[in-house]
């Protein structure tokens, strides 16, 4: 069967409310600093009222990931429940402009569509507070078999993991997937959604995942150790390929019996942290996708983690096509 899609994701389908904020505002407000805290609407609808004048747009992580590979020029589906209102519409409009097919079908509100409200501060850190909403009400029925299977790799995002249904959704998909022999891929997503889900992460990626993206946090909480190294060699063990992000050294990637240090891209300044990993996940699976080394792979992975930390936002602002090819990386 041949491909349409060079990946295939499945995800949280979130709307980013992005707000640069004074690290008083995280204190008085009582926002974890660096992580993603689930909240209840109540709570979204408060800080909503304090975001007035923030950037807003469709997010999500795979999302972004779907997103920066098409902006490196890859064909990109996505598969990720809204619901039928405003939020949704306005998700829907953005993903399709942005070049990322999107055909799952909208759920009748309430709960409405998700939002993650976003307080970056002027260290380039962001504090995620997200009301999941419609997100997480994917379930099985919403995996269509011949959509999964028209891509190339199929790409998992950990945040969505939150739900029993949405777990059995993932382990449909990448049964699909395997059915076609499609490669599967994971990103652990947060290190606070690890601890909460360590035991079933380690069983899907011993049984069904052939691609781990992770950072070092996250890495060294699924394998319950403080040495990298082990860590790695224990992901190794269970999964084909590992690619692991350490922000300003780069990452480490163990594929194919070695293993490779990539380092960054220089960045002037760190604006947002929003949306690195993500980023670094849409340049390593199109330059996958695209049959280039796993050094090429981690280089297009650092270059577009680069392209969005300079700026506010999960998305990329300059065309990762372009840039790639001014950096020699181009094909």
């Amino acid at each position: 069967m041949g491909t349409r899609f060079d990946v295939v994701a499945v995800g949280n389908a979130i709307i980013d409310i992005l707000h640069p904020v004074p690290d008083e505002f995280l204190v008085e407000n009582g926002v974890a600093k660096g992580a993603m805290t689930l909240i209840d609407e109540a709570r979204a609808d408060m800080l909503t009222e304090k975001f007035a004048g923030a950037v807003v747009a469709a997010g999500g992580s795979a999302a972004n990931t779907v997103t920066g590979i098409a902006s490196f020029g890859g064909r990109a589906g996505y598969i990720g429940k809204v619901a039928d209102d405003q939020l949704g519409r306005d998700f829907t409009t953005a993903f399709r402009a942005a070049g990322v097919a999107f055909e799952t079908p909208p759920r009748p509100a309430p709960p409405g569509t998700a939002r993650s409200l976003i307080a970056v501060t002027p260290d380039g850190q962001r504090s995620m507070n997200t009301y999941l909403g419609a997100s997480t009400l994917l379930t099985s029925a919403d995996i269509d078999p011949d959509f999964v299977q028209s891509g190339a790799v199929l790409f998992l995002e950990g945040y969505l993991f939150d739900r029993d249904e949405a777990k059995a959704a993932f382990v449909r998909a990448a049964e699909h997937a395997a059915a076609a022999d499609r490669q599967v891929a994971l990103t652990l997503s947060d290190v606070f959604c690890v601890e909460r889900h360590r035991a079933s992460f380690r069983h899907l990626v011993a049984g069904h995942i052939d691609i781990l993206f992770a950072n070092e946090h996250e890495i060294l909480n699924l394998f319950e150790t403080d040495d990298l190294d082990q860590a790695i060699e224990a992901a190794r063990g269970v999964c084909p390929i590992v690619a692991v992000t350490r922000s300003e050294k780069g990452s480490r990637i163990a594929a194919h019996g070695e293993i490779i240090d990539v380092a960054p891209f220089p960045v002037a300044k760190v604006v947002d942290s929003t949306g690195a990993g993500d980023l670094y996940a849409a340049g390593f699976l199109y330059g996958l996708a695209r049959g280039r080394s796993m050094a090429a792979c981690g280089a297009l992975g650092s270059l577009a983690a680069a392209e969005v930390i300079a700026h506010l936002g999960p998305r990329p602002e300059t065309s990762l096509k372009a840039l790639a090819e001014q950096a020699g990386l181009g094909a």
